[in-house]
């Protein structure tokens, strides 16, 4: 198995399974981020749009939550260079 499918599958575990409303919230939050918002910003933005997928935040999970889209973005970044490296 060559790096990339390596990178895949183990990016796959770490994301795990997603509906489709779940992609959709999430790559919103994702781009309130990219806009400089913080994680409980962000989080509001996607839960107003996306009212069925809301996520409420504890005080103990802003610094997990934030950890965990910031790894979607970089991820969906490095596919992004993956996707244009094959065309």
């Amino acid at each position: 198995m060559d790096i990339i499918n390596q990178y895949i599958a183990r990016a796959k575990e770490i994301i795990g399974n997603r509906t489709p409303g779940e992609i959709k919230y999430d790559n919103e939050v994702v781009r309130w981020l990219r806009k400089g918002k913080g994680i409980k910003k962000a989080i509001a933005k996607a839960n107003e749009k996306f009212p069925s997928e809301t996520l409420n935040l504890t005080e103990e999970t802003p610094a997990d939550v934030q950890a965990h889209y910031e790894y979607l973005a970089e991820h969906e970044e490095i596919m992004q260079k993956l996707k244009m490296m094959n065309q």
